[in-house]
C-alpha cells in the first residue's frame, strides 16, 4: 500500500509532465513558424526538451528549448556550427548552461546532421576563453567519442570526431 507521501510524489511528478506536455504543444507552433523542429528529448532532470534546427549551406545551428519554462522566442541551448568543406562541420559556438543534458542531447543531433549529409568528421577549437572550464569541456567531448589535444602552455586545443 502507497503511503500519502508516495501518491503526492507521484501526482505531483504526473502533473509536471502534463503541464510541460501542454507547454510543449504551445512552445512547438511557436517555433516550427521560424526552425525546423527536429525532434522531442528528455534531459537527465527528466525535462521535456524541443530540439529544433536553423540550416543553410554554409552553416547550422541545433537548439533546445526546455519545456519547464516557456519559449520566450530564443534558445536555452545552441551548438553553432559551419560546413567547412564536404570532409567536416566546425563547431563555432557551444552556448548555455551546463550540466543540464542538453549539449549531450544537442551534440547527438548535430551527428545525425553530419550522418544526413554524408559528412564523417565533426571539429572545434578549444579557445583560451574556454579555460576556465576546460576540464568539463573534456570530459563532455570525451563522453561523446571525440579525440582532444589540449595545449596547456597555449590554452588551446583541437577536438575531432569520426563517424
Amino acid at each position: 500500500m502507497q503511503s500519502v507521501m508516495e501518491r503526492t510524489e507521484q501526482e505531483t511528478g504526473r502533473d509536471r509532465l502534463e503541464f510541460q506536455v501542454l507547454r510543449m504543444q504551445n512552445d512547438m507552433k511557436e517555433i516550427a513558424k521560424k526552425w525546423d523542429v527536429v525532434g522531442v528529448e528528455q534531459t537527465k532532470e527528466e525535462n521535456l526538451t524541443i530540439v529544433y534546427k536553423d540550416e543553410n549551406k554554409h552553416q547550422c545551428k541545433i537548439m533546445l528549448n526546455d519545456c519547464s519554462t516557456s519559449f520566450q522566442g530564443i534558445w536555452d541551448f545552441s551548438i553553432d556550427a559551419v560546413y567547412t568543406n564536404d570532409e567536416s562541420i566546425f563547431i563555432g559556438d557551444i552556448r548555455g548552461p551546463s550540466n543540464k543534458g542538453y549539449g549531450s542531447i544537442c551534440i547527438q543531433y548535430l551527428k545525425e546532421l553530419a550522418a544526413d549529409h554524408n559528412i564523417p568528421v565533426i571539429r572545434g577549437d578549444i579557445a583560451p576563453r574556454d579555460w576556465d572550464h576546460v576540464d568539463r569541456l573534456i570530459h563532455f567531448y570525451e563522453k561523446h567519442d571525440f579525440e582532444i589535444e589540449v595545449n596547456t602552455a597555449t590554452k588551446t586545443g583541437f577536438i575531432e570526431w569520426r563517424a
